[in-house]
């Protein structure tokens, strides 16, 4: 898979040139690389923003490579979950509103039952005490919980994690990691981990350094 953009001069820019990468249900891959090796352009791919300009991209043995906009909404809604540095909360609705969030597009029980789950969901990541608190008013560690509540909320068949330790302490980063790592795994979904920190890859039970737009496995020594 590679990814290839114009500039404005009408050089092109190769910032993926063939990546490969195969994840099954349950597995936890980290993906460790350095600011503008193309880490974001990666999980717009994985998470059906972007799409590749060679090679192929399949999702559940399908070609997704060129299906429509709609199409990937649909798939990306239904199957994918997302995790970012910034938490991504919406102001001004509470907890239990912001991981009730993702189910307003949903149908049949799923929609009925959406408070129910959003709830149980908050309850698995320790906030079930909080669901009618503002996340501004929460700490960062709490809120990131909040936002790996929301990205399972759905069942999501793989979870993509965007630096998701990047605005928390080295204590509360940990746990969230641990936390996440933890409810991927008991729901079944894969994990992909994209980060800057060799020590938040280190975690997953795959891991790869992003250089020269490949990706390139890595043993745990490579990662101390």
């Amino acid at each position: 898979m590679a990814r290839t953009v114009e500039l404005p001069d009408g050089e092109d820019l190769h910032i993926l040139t063939g990546v490969d990468l195969h994840v099954r249900r349950g597995d936890h891959v980290g993906i460790v690389g350095r600011s503008g090796t193309g880490k974001s352009t990666l999980l717009n791919l994985l998470g059906l923003l972007d799409r590749p300009t060679g090679g192929t991209l399949e999702w559940a043995g399908r070609n997704v490579t060129d299906i429509s906009n709609r199409q990937a909404a649909r798939i990306r809604g239904r199957d994918v979950g997302f995790v970012f540095q910034q938490f991504n909360l919406l102001p001004g609705r509470t907890a239990l509103e912001n991981v009730m969030a993702p189910l307003l597009y949903a149908s049949g029980r799923e929609f009925w039952q959406r408070r129910r789950r959003a709830a149980e969901m908050l309850d698995r990541v320790g906030l079930g005490d909080r669901l009618d608190a503002m996340p501004q008013f929460l700490s960062g560690g709490e809120q990131q919980r909040i936002a790996i509540a929301r990205a399972l909320v759905r069942t999501p068949s793989v979870v993509l994690a965007d630096e998701p330790t990047g605005a928390l302490d080295v204590e509360t980063g940990a746990m969230v990691m641990q936390l996440l790592d933890q409810a991927t795994y008991d729901s079944g979904a894969a994990l992909i981990t994209i980060t800057h920190d060799p020590n938040v890859a280190a975690l997953a039970r795959r891991r790869f350094r992003l250089a020269e737009g490949r990706l390139h496995p890595l043993t745990e020594a490579a990662m101390a």
